[in-house]
């Protein structure tokens, strides 16, 4: 899009192109994922349940065209294998499908040992980097998930029973405050635009 100009230059307004008149679609997303997510701290053994549901259904939808794409594959060598991991694919998603609360335990511990390991490795990193500006960030994220890690294992295997729940709960949270955010910002952009007689063609 280009801008026409009506008025003495002015600072630079944020381009959000079509978003400045239709903000307020995206305000009331933010405001639903919110309290999607307000409502999610409340039942977060369902929505634990509800997740890995969801990631068995797909494991299941991805070991079914895996077949169907060895199917077509005649001849390659290698067809065999293409079979089997799909089927380690549709055997998993069952399971899980059957047990979610046993998947949720174990899926629990794997993110609590992934968010120590990665932890680990940005405070190594950090301290590799110190003294180069920002040093600091990596170091307190790597503390955090350390921490995260820490707490989730801590707690184990009772954390499997709401943890991944928790953990969508609050990225709806915050989702939805990006969002909130974006349009507020979008809907000021628009008004400083209009003030300054400036268009969008």
């Amino acid at each position: 899009m280009t801008e026409t100009k009506t008025d003495t230059l002015l600072a630079p307004i944020p381009p959000f192109g079509d978003l400045e008149k239709n903000w307020g679609w995206l305000l009331a997303f933010g405001i639903f994922s919110i309290i999607l997510g307000t409502i999610g701290l409340g039942m977060t053994f369902m929505l634990t349940e509800l997740a890995v549901v969801f990631f068995a259904a797909l494991l299941i939808i991805g070991g079914v065209f895996q077949i169907l794409d060895a199917l077509k594959c005649q001849g390659w060598k290698s067809t065999i294998w293409h079979v089997l991991i799909a089927l380690l694919y549709i055997g998993v998603g069952v399971y899980m499908s059957i047990h979610p609360v046993v998947a949720a335990v174990s899926l629990t511990l794997v993110v609590g040992a992934m968010l120590i390991a990665s932890g680990i490795v940005r405070t190594i990193m950090a301290f590799q980097v110190k003294p180069a500006a920002g040093w600091y960030w990596p170091l307190i994220s790597g503390i955090i998930s350390l921490v995260l890690g820490g707490l989730i294992l801590a707690e184990w295997p009772q954390s499997g029973l709401s943890i991944i729940g928790l953990f969508i709960a609050i990225e709806l949270i915050f989702n939805g405050w990006s969002y909130l955010f974006i349009a507020l910002a979008a809907k000021a952009a628009g008004k400083a635009r209009k003030d300054a007689g400036v268009t969008l063609a």
